[in-house]
């Protein structure tokens, strides 16, 4: 007997694939909302911040119906993408990456945003009065001394990407070997008569890949330590 069926491990790399995608959408976009919160003062700000955490307090059925009148494919924003460039983000892997983006926004901001307000204003103008530039103080001592905000803010977005469901399933449906994350095959199993071995299954396997995160993360951020002089 095969300890996961072919059924169970597309769904698995589903989940794998939208996790990493939406990962490396968010580090830059949540790097940089970030830092304009933590570093700027301008009108709107409160605004901003409050929009940025809304999907935290908001139902994600709703993130999902937000998303799918607004890209969907005769959305406000979809039907200008399919008319000028093909895209289309509505019912495809794509549009859960998108709706993985959204309801982990929040939590990859505030953790790099907590960890950039951390960081000693004294040591970036002390490499300004040397000559420094704003960006070559930004990436040879922001940056560095921001990595633990970085590290947490992935692993906590990575597992939120990770369990996502409702936005995912009504933006983008559920779909076996298009769109069918863990959470959604799960969803499946328990709806089907018989299937309670398949869904542990997935629940094994979903627990072992947040567990190996969190171990993965907690090493590294040991290492980053070390290497800027932190106590382990």
């Amino acid at each position: 007997m095969n300890v996961i069926t072919d059924y169970e491990y597309q769904a698995v790399l589903i989940s794998l694939k939208v996790a990493l995608f939406a990962l490396l959408w968010l580090l830059p976009i949540g790097l940089s909302l970030a830092w304009v919160l933590a570093r700027k003062q301008f009108i709107g700000k409160s605004l901003l911040d409050s929009v940025i955490h809304l999907p935290l307090v908001m139902p994600p059925v709703v993130i999902g119906y937000l998303l799918l009148v607004t890209m969907g494919r005769q959305g406000i924003i979809g039907k200008w993408l399919y008319e000028h460039f093909g895209l289309v983000f509505s019912f495809t892997w794509k549009g859960a990456v998108i709706a993985c983006v959204v309801v982990s926004l929040p939590l990859m901001v505030r953790s790099i945003r907590l960890s950039l307000e951390s960081v000693d204003n004294k040591l970036e103008q002390a490499a300004a009065t040397l000559g420094a530039s704003s960006w070559r103080v930004f990436w040879t001592i922001t940056l560095p001394l921001t990595i633990p905000g970085l590290i947490t803010g992935s692993m906590l977005a990575f597992a939120r990407s990770l369990g996502e469901f409702g936005a995912t399933i009504t933006f983008v449906s559920n779909i076996p070997g298009e769109t069918q994350t863990i959470p959604l095959a799960m969803y499946s199993f328990i709806e089907t008569p018989g299937a309670e071995a398949q869904a542990a299954r997935l629940c094994v396997i979903s627990i072992v890949i947040a567990l190996g995160s969190l171990m993965a993360s907690e090493w590294f951020a040991r290492r980053v330590a070390k290497r800027l002089g932190a106590k382990s």
